[in-house]
This record gives C-alpha cells, structure tokens and sequence, in this order.
C-alpha cells in the first residue's frame, strides 16, 4: 500500500520582497483573500484522512480558512535560521556577504547558527517516510521553504535543487509512493 501525500503552500503572509527567515507572521489581508477565493477549487483536499499543518501562523490560519482544521505538526516547521531569523535576504546580505554566499553554496553551511539545509531536508524527509500506509490521503498546509525541501527529497535531487524550486503561494503538490521510495504525481484539472 503506497501513501498519497498533497502539499499546499501556505497563502502570502507578506509581500514577496518583505518575506523573512523564519518569518512568524499571520496572513496579510492578501492572504486571507486569496485563501478564500481558492477555497472551492481546493476543498477536496479537506476530505483527506489526515490532515496536517506547520506550525507556523499563516500555514495553520490557510488550513482553517479553508477548513480543513489541520493538526499541526511541529516536523513541519520552517528552516531553522538561527540568528538570522526575522531578517530578509537583503538585510543579511548586506550585513554579512561571506556568510550568505558560504550558506548558498554549501548545503552542510550554517553559517546562521541555525540548520544547515541539508539537515532541513532530511527532516522534512523523514516526517514523509514517518507518514502512516492509509487507504484515503494526506494533506499538509506548509511553508513554501517545506515543499520545496520535500521535493528534493522525493526525487532524489541534489540538495542546491531547493533553490531552482519555485512554490508560490496555495499551490499543491502530490507526492506518492512508501518511505525512500517516492514519486511526484502530476494532475490535470479533471482529477
């Protein structure tokens, strides 16, 4: 038996240009409007068996306004950023240019204090290969940064892969398969 997990990003907490490490931020008043308007084409996900979230502000607040009442799982939380949490990707740069390029380029780097990203990958790896056999499906509400990390790890790729991985707000993704053995599942809009 495989298990069927669905990803949804988290909707806007803030401004693409205003988004920070580790942000803790509810959804904006964009958000909130975009997780509406989404909530017909994205209520099927709601009759999933189990139904998660990070813990983060705006991932639990998308799983409500769209009424799926997830249960927050704490391996789901962001990257941990160390002290660079709470700033932009502007901000450190201009503070420390070195670190950030080290951070970049060397998934093993953590340079922050916080987690190298390829620990962040393998966490979020390990919470899908934890992920119950079920006959319905999965369904997680998490940050952009989650999704992509799960991505990566589903399919093998080499770690500097998370940072070509574009997840935009209220998109999904499917991940199939059983614990190290997973594959991306592609739909069209019939389902």
């Amino acid at each position: 038996m495989s298990v069927r997990v669905t990803l949804l990003a988290a909707a806007r907490g803030s401004a693409l240009l205003g988004e920070r490490f580790d942000d803790d931020r509810p959804l904006d008043e964009a958000g909130w409007y975009a997780a509406r308007f989404a909530a017909p084409a994205l209520a099927p996900l709601g009759s999933a068996e189990l139904r998660y979230c990070s813990p983060t502000p705006r991932s639990r607040a998308t799983g409500e306004a769209l009424g799926f009442h997830p249960l927050v799982q704490p391996a789901l939380r962001d990257c941990d950023m160390g002290r660079w949490r709470g700033r932009t990707l502007a901000e450190v740069t201009a503070r420390e240019p070195a670190a950030v390029d080290a951070w970049l380029a060397d998934p093993r780097a953590a340079p922050h204090g916080g987690e190298p990203l390829l620990a962040f990958i393998s966490r979020i790896g390990g919470w899908l290969d934890t992920r119950p056999a079920c006959d319905g499906a999965i369904v997680a509400v998490a940050e952009p940064a989650v999704v992509r990390a799960a991505l990566v790890y589903a399919l093998k790729a080499p770690p500097s892969t998370y940072w070509n991985v574009d997840v935009g707000p209220l998109s999904t993704v499917t991940l199939t398969g059983l614990p190290r053995r997973w594959s991306l599942r592609l739909e069209n809009g019939t389902g």
